[in-house]
């Protein structure tokens, strides 16, 4: 095994034999997508079959991190219900791999990409992205056999601990803005109204579309998910989803670009097919935004600590986490928050 791909790919091939998996050896193996925490590998055999391998980076790792088996058991749950999620093929313990579908569709992860489709298929794929996540709430937590994933405690003081701890841990300033913030949202805190799953990392580039119609037949990267409020998901997505003119965007403002709705419309659009409170969304934006200028901060901690982690991925600047901090304080002073 290289240290430039993490598989061995003999006892992988035995592994699909073992499983009852048709192939044709030799397998291939080719790193995908952009993230940096599960490594996710296109798998073909000699008939250019295709699969998708999943399996943790490399090097030590927390206990609770980079679960790709308890992310399996969320998707393995999903195969009955409207989620479109990929379908779990095999699961191995020692090691930690997980071997899913191929979804043969598009995904939006770099600006090229999004700048290639048409204003009408961007609009398309907005919309979808709202419906799929009104699904990823939907789900029956009894039915699927998914009540015991995480905690029931209220979602937002679970979230404001947390991600005010690690803002104590990995600010590089003092940010007055932001512990205002704080403040404010903890004294905010919406009664929770019930517990559904959510994804926890919903956006643009986490997901599979159709080539022909922009609908996103994929919803992919479930580490984070947990059982929480809903609205939760939504205000991250908010969060995520830049505006023209908007410095928040790091190197993907693809939002931005024409035919994506704006976040009034998508948010309208999610509280339409869902039901649910208008104001409660706008606390959830406002953590959201709290939470990525803490996530960026961290980012920013790390490649100053570590200066070679910098050359690894645009690192955010403090010009970017102030104006994330400006835009959740002007959205917490609409709301009365």
């Amino acid at each position: 095994m290289s240290d430039t791909l993490a598989i061995d790919p003999t006892a992988v091939t035995d592994w699909f034999g073992t499983l009852g998996i048709e192939h044709t050896a030799p397998l291939r193996f080719d790193r995908i997508g952009l993230g940096q925490s599960n490594l996710t590998y296109l798998v073909r055999d000699a008939d250019d079959r295709r699969w998708v391998l999943r399996r943790p980076p490399l090097g030590h790792l927390l206990a609770s991190a980079h679960d790709v088996v308890r992310e399996a058991r969320i998707m393995a749950a999903l195969a009955d219900t409207d989620v479109p999620a990929p379908g779990i093929l095999g699961v191995s313990h020692e090691p930690p791999m997980v071997l899913m579908e191929f979804i043969d569709g598009q995904v939006l992860d770099t600006m090229p990409i999004a700048e290639s489709l048409t204003p009408q298929r961007r609009t398309a794929i907005g919309e979808s992205l709202i419906s799929t996540l009104a699904k990823i709430h939907a789900v029956d937590l009894d039915a699927v056999g998914l009540t015991d994933l995480a905690s029931h405690k209220p979602y937002a003081q679970r979230q404001l601990k947390r991600w005010g701890g690690q803002w104590e841990l990995s600010k590089t300033r003092e940010l007055p803005a932001l512990d205002d913030l704080t403040r404010r949202l903890v004294a905010a805190m919406p009664e929770q109204r019930e517990l559904t799953l959510v994804h926890g990392d919903f956006h643009l580039r986490n997901v599979i579309t159709s080539h022909d119609t922009g609908e996103v037949i994929g919803a992919l990267d479930w580490e984070l998910s947990t059982l929480g409020d809903p609205l939760a998901d939504m205000g991250s997505m908010l969060a995520y989803w830049v505006e023209p003119g908007e410095d928040i965007g790091g190197d993907f403002p693809a939002s931005a670009l024409d035919g994506f709705p704006r976040r009034a419309e998508l948010a309208k659009l999610y509280l339409e097919q869902t039901g649910r409170d208008a104001q409660a969304l706008r606390y959830w934006h406002v953590l959201g935004l709290w939470k990525v200028a803490i996530i960026a901060e961290g980012v920013l901690r790390r490649a100053m600590d570590t200066p070679e982690n910098k050359a690894a991925a645009g690192t955010p600047t403090v010009e970017r986490i102030d104006s994330v901090v400006a835009l959740a304080v002007r959205i917490a002073d609409d709301a009365g928050i």
